[in-house]
């Protein structure tokens, strides 16, 4: 309830915003009244993001090819299941899905559009590869993601800033149109205007969106370190430090234990923070 009215007050302060500043620089839409119009371009905004987050789960399982455990079949999947309930009880959400998918490679990853419908997956790699109290550490992170509230509170950021971008190209392309105005048409300057504008505030909102998923991969750290073990958590970001990660899909790829990492001006579009910048602030906070 919280985070559905989190997510209808941010929508409605974006739209209060955008409306005070379209109106003070005067902008009147053509053919729509500006109320209208703001709601429409929020509603597509943010409807776009949550779609996408309400079909998160089966995505993910069909893009790793994850196999959710409903009766373990191992002593391995008999932990996994325990492990994730316990921690789930502990972090006070409801019990997730447990999956596993193939991989060689250690990752994991949690999706799902309720804190108590959520999925924690992890790779045959972070099983075969890891210690059992790394494993854990891992999970606890995952779990610690569902917990906060992470993917959801992603999908609201990407629906504000879609949001925004809509907007304000389509103010930069008015203010470069040069069609007939008084019949109401558009002329080639706002399509251009409107295209250009839209790909370049595009980009600066995906670096707000990957600061923000920067910042959740710390609190996610710290989540893990309480549910886990602080050394277990450092111990299991060392073990990732020390190898290569499975590389994730797009779609869920910020939500994986080890997200793409990138150098230069490419760190601004990386989804998860450097491990030896994670490791140290569990350290720091020890």
């Amino acid at each position: 309830m919280n985070r559905l009215v989190l997510f209808l007050a941010t929508n409605l302060g974006v739209v209060a915003v955008l409306s005070l500043v379209l109106n003070l620089l005067g902008v009147n839409q053509q053919g729509m009244s500006l109320a209208p119009y703001l709601f429409m371009t929020a509603a597509i905004g943010m409807g776009g993001s949550f779609i996408s987050l309400l079909m998160s789960k089966s995505l993910a399982v069909r893009s790793v090819g994850a196999q959710i455990i409903t009766e373990p079949r191992s002593a391995t999947e008999r932990w996994l299941l325990e492990t994730v309930r316990r921690q789930s009880e502990q972090a006070g959400i409801g019990m997730p899905e447990v999956a596993v998918f193939e991989s060689p490679t250690p990752n994991a990853f949690a999706t799902g559009s309720n804190r108590d419908q959520a999925l924690v997956a992890v790779s045959t790699g972070l099983l075969q590869q890891m210690s059992q109290d790394e494993a854990e550490a891992v999970l606890g992170h995952e779990v610690s993601h569902v917990a906060n509230g992470d993917m959801i509170t992603l999908a609201l950021i990407q629906g504000v800033v879609n949001t925004f971008v809509m907007v304000f190209a389509n103010l930069i392309g008015s203010a470069l149109d040069r069609g007939n105005r008084e019949g109401g048409g558009r002329g080639m300057g706002y399509y251009v205007g409107y295209m250009l504008a839209q790909s370049v505030l595009g980009v600066l909102a995906s670096v707000v969106v990957c600061w923000f998923s920067r910042q959740r991969e710390f609190r996610a750290d710290a989540g893990g370190a309480t549910l886990a073990g602080r050394g277990k958590m450092i111990a299991a970001l060392e073990r990732l430090q020390s190898g290569q990660t499975a590389q994730l899909p797009r779609e869920i790829a910020a939500f994986g234990i080890s997200g793409n990492i990138l150098g230069g001006l490419g760190h601004l579009f990386a989804t998860h923070p450097p491990l030896s910048d994670r490791i140290t602030a569990l350290r720091a906070t020890a």
